[in-house]
């Protein structure tokens, strides 16, 4: 979106103008769905939890300050907290032992690069909500352990173990996925 014609959007939000929430979430529906797919098992969910963050966009748009970030930062910012509560009312995370050296699992580079970006989609969401919750924060958001920890409300060799656990979970489904071809 133009700057220009970006605030003008926001200002109709503001306003809670219903075609300049529509511009909105139409200019911004593909990333944000993108993003809750990785979160979620099926597509249901993934609209559930971004019509539930758009709702929050609109609810807290007076907040919204450009000085702080972009406004995709800030409605991705809220999306990826909708997905978050999404997964904990769906499962309670519950406590693992924590691992204060979680063994890196290596998934060969060859073998990923040879899967598509829905293959791979398909299979992290196969993982249990909370360790596909912790795989995305690190892997695709960036986020440190730390960070997800406060995010999740659980200890970072938590937050270590759930990616363990992925990386394992993956490897061996890429594994079995390469034998069965």
């Amino acid at each position: 979106m133009a700057n220009e014609q970006e605030h003008s959007v926001i200002e109709g939000c503001q306003r809670g103008d219903r075609k300049s929430q529509e511009i909105l979430y139409r200019n911004y529906y593909r990333a944000m769905i993108t993003l809750c797919l990785r979160y979620t098992k099926n597509e249901a969910d993934a609209v559930e939890v971004l019509n539930n963050g758009f709702l929050k966009v609109f609810k807290y748009i007076q907040r919204y300050d450009p000085g702080q970030a972009s406004l995709y930062t800030w409605i991705r910012t809220i999306v990826v907290r909708s997905c978050l509560d999404f997964i904990r009312a769906k499962q309670r995370i519950e406590p693992h032992t924590e691992l204060t050296d979680a063994g890196d699992s290596h998934i060969p580079a060859e073998a990923v690069s040879k899967m598509k970006a829905a293959e791979l989609l398909q299979l992290v969401r196969r993982l249990p909500a909370a360790t596909q919750a912790v795989f995305n924060l690190y892997v695709i958001e960036g986020y440190n352990h730390r960070e997800i920890g406060e995010l999740l409300d659980i200890q970072e060799g938590t937050s270590k173990w759930h990616l363990s656990m992925a990386r394992k979970a993956l490897r061996k489904m890429i594994e079995t996925q390469e034998i069965s071809e």
